[in-house]
């Protein structure tokens, strides 16, 4: 039993596996927004009380806002996952 394929069949596998990566990436996008992965903030987040010399007034001042909005939104997720095991 032989296939006989037409000329010109490989661009069809092409267009598929490339409709499949654009999907993958719009899902990854749409994952990473949801779970604030697009943070500009993130790089203050290296740093700790110690620091505060090698920094600016500005910058030590952001790196303190962003600690506690870090922290207020681990106690947020925290207390989520709580609720969530008392449902279980």
């Amino acid at each position: 039993m032989t296939v006989d394929f037409q000329d010109g069949w490989t661009i069809y596998i092409w267009l598929a596996s490339g409709v499949l990566i654009l999907v993958a990436v719009v899902f990854g996008i749409r994952w990473a927004t949801k779970n604030e992965q697009f943070d500009e903030d993130i790089k203050y987040l290296v740093f700790d009380e110690n620091d505060e010399d090698r920094m600016s007034a500005d910058d030590f001042a952001k790196f303190k806002e962003v600690q506690a909005y870090q922290e207020k939104r681990r106690q947020e997720f925290l207390q989520q996952l709580e609720e969530e095991a008392k449902l279980d």
